[in-house]
């Protein structure tokens, strides 16, 4: 029997944020996985090493979790004042299928500098040194990022004394702003930034309870608990839940009757195939604890605590995504995001996380009786890990 060899494909490895990708430019794919569908979602499994029932990707670029299972692909941007359209793809590890509901907001603070180095950003924008603008556009959720990527003798500056709680060494400081970051909405979402019309909505989850819960469309679809009212502090690392299997079948439960309730999805049962969206995370006020790095996080530091979950299971830190959707709720009166960080207006929090911490600002304001945000701001950082070529075999 005759094998197909492999091909390869031109790719970059880079860290975004607290998260890894494999970036590609859309013209590099092979012709076939230029446009959405099969092939294309089959390539980025293989790429990836999914599905993978062992959980490991072990035969793939995948890490094996939920920050380190992903693809971008990147291309010149067709629509007006943007340089470049950015997709990113969620992989499953387990299942075959790639999630395309969401952004990644990691991996959006590696999305400038791989456009500049790639060409796809007009030249004459860049300037040699100080600090190249680079708009983009988010295609997953027809957003728009506004990139601002360091340079230094014409190229993308990468190190840095920038740190990240979550990422082991400081690199270049990389700011990002979400423009109008609230999401469009999908059926009965309507538009607004909260889908049910309520800041706080009572939750009916069976075999759980009635919840006080605050559910956001904004970075990405977000659904708010409080902590005590699940039986937790907020200081949770990893290991307290990602191996306890009624804590995450009771999170995953809320999270299938919060997309239900937020009209992402018509059935409960539809919530395993959007696994990337929404997330479900849980809020309380401050307290000392010791962050997953052994660093104390003083009560006194932070506005709040967050934990959030994707892909089923606790984030080591923050999902650049989730921590916009913190933000622009803290910054309106009365959620719970809000009230655990001490209530009132304002426009930037800083919350505790299972790394440490960090700091997001939000601008929202009511406009006819509607929430609305006009953007939200954050920094990360970003490095080229390894660039090449990805090879997988040519008959997939």
């Amino acid at each position: 029997m005759a094998f197909a060899p492999q091909i390869k494909i031109p790719a970059t490895y880079i860290r975004g944020g607290t998260s890894k990708g494999v970036f590609f430019r859309l013209l590099d794919l092979p012709e076939a996985c230029q446009q959405p569908g099969e092939a294309r979602d089959k390539l980025l499994l293989r790429v990836i090493g999914s599905p993978d029932p062992y959980g490991k990707q072990i035969d793939g670029m995948g890490g094996a979790t939920s920050s380190t299972s992903k693809t971008v692909i990147l291309a010149k941007s067709s629509r007006p004042d943007h340089d470049v359209d950015y997709l990113f793809g969620q992989v499953s590890i387990d299942k075959a299928f790639v999630d395309w509901s969401g952004n990644c907001g990691n991996l959006s603070a590696a999305v400038g500098a791989f456009a500049i180095s790639g060409g796809l950003v007009d030249a004459a924008r860049v300037p040699k040194d100080g600090m190249a603008t680079v708009r983009v556009w988010q295609v997953n959720i027809g957003k728009t990022i506004i990139a601002h990527v360091p340079m230094t003798n014409g190229e993308v500056q990468e190190t840095g004394d920038f740190e990240l709680d979550g990422v082991t060494f400081p690199a270049a400081e990389v700011q990002l702003e979400f423009l109008d970051p609230a999401d469009e909405g999908e059926g009965d979402a309507g538009g607004s930034m909260f889908p049910t019309g309520n800041l706080v909505d009572d939750l009916e989850v069976p075999g759980v309870g009635t919840l006080k819960a605050t559910m956001i469309n904004a970075g990405i679809p977000t659904i708010f608990v409080n902590a005590e009212a699940i039986g937790y502090t907020g200081t949770e690392l990893q290991e307290a839940i990602n191996g306890d299997s009624k804590a995450l079948a009771m999170f995953e439960t809320i999270r299938a009757y919060g997309a239900l309730r937020m009209g992402l999805i018509k059935d409960v049962d539809e919530a395993t195939k959007r696994q990337h969206t929404p997330k479900i995370a849980f809020v309380a006020k401050p307290v000392d604890y010791v962050s997953s790095s052994g660093k104390t996080v003083a009560a006194g530091d932070v506005d709040l605590l967050v934990r959030a979950l994707s892909m089923g299971k606790l984030h080591h830190a923050m999902m650049g995504t989730a921590a916009v959707a913190i933000g622009t709720a803290a910054a309106v009166p009365g959620t719970l995001v809000n009230l655990a960080a001490g209530g009132g207006e304002r426009n930037a929090v800083r919350f505790g996380h299972p790394s440490g911490t960090l700091r997001v600002g939000a601008e929202a304001k009511q406009v006819d009786g509607q929430w609305t945000v006009t953007k939200a701001i954050m920094s990360r950082s970003a490095r080229v890990l390894m660039e090449g070529w990805v090879r997988v075999p040519g008959d997939t």
